[in-house]
């Protein structure tokens, strides 16, 4: 069993202080998967994670304390991509990927458009192009695991209030049409094939409560390649752990 773990830290530096290291010694993912780690090589807390035994690689954005993805890894990577040869998104450290045998992990930080008209378009033509990005990488590399912050609730499920939600980014008609293709396209969400229930969420509003009164998004996800889909093991979203505003994703795979 491998166990990959997905989780947008909001700031690597200052989930470390929160205790995430000593969140990863106990929980023991095999590959871990950060988004918005909001730092630049030499400030990923490299040394701390060797000595956790893991290797890490990272693509960090242009722009300081902004964005950026790392794989953390048991095992070397026989081969890591940064960035998806597009220089619009890759300035700003949005997506890595690591090859391990015939397997492919993706960390993918997709961008938000919650602060207006500018950034919902970026977002519309980052899903189209990341899709014909991992279409094509199928290719070659058909066995791919894509975990990240898609900053979209898939189902109505997702999210807490759908009905009052229909017009804000995260949860548009267009973002949802988005994902069903691409779930269509052969995409599996591991949560949905072990959980069906409401109330799961990964992602709360730092506004008041909202937290405690799960009042939240699930934004977070482990997709898996239909050629995988037989060996997802158990998949959960792990919302007792508390270093961000988001909570970590988890899934077992028989590799």
């Amino acid at each position: 069993m491998k166990r990959i773990l997905s989780y947008n830290v909001n700031g690597i530096r200052s989930a470390v202080s929160k205790g995430l290291l000593n969140f990863f010694a106990e929980v023991n993912p095999d590959i871990i998967c950060i988004q918005e780690t909001k730092a630049q090589p030499g400030q990923l807390h490299e040394a701390d994670f060797q000595k956790l035994g893991y290797y890490c690689s990272a693509f960090s954005a242009e722009k300081k304390g902004y964005s950026g993805v790392a794989v953390y890894s048991r095992q070397q990577p026989d081969l890591v991509v940064a960035g998806m040869e597009n220089a619009k998104y890759d300035s700003e450290g949005r997506v890595i990927r690591a090859d391990f045998g015939d397997i492919s992990v993706i960390s993918a930080y997709f961008p938000s458009g919650t602060t207006g008209d500018v950034r919902q378009a970026f977002k519309m033509e980052f899903l189209a192009d990341f899709h014909d990005y991992v279409n094509k990488l199928r290719k070659t590399r058909k066995n791919l695991v894509i975990s990240g912050d898609y900053n979209i609730c898939r189902l109505w499920i997702d999210i807490h209030n759908p009905e009052k939600q229909q017009n804000t980014s995260g949860f548009l008609p267009e973002e949802r049409e988005w994902f069903a293709k691409f779930v269509d396209d052969g995409y599996v969400d591991s949560f949905r094939e072990i959980n069906n229930e409401a109330y799961q969420y990964s992602w709360w509003s730092y506004r008041a409560g909202a937290r405690a009164n799960n009042k939240g998004w699930r934004i977070d996800y482990n997709m898996v390649t239909a050629s995988l889909k037989d060996k997802i093991l158990d998949a959960r979203i792990l919302p007792q752990a508390i270093h961000s505003d988001h909570c970590p994703v988890l899934v077992d795979m028989d590799f």
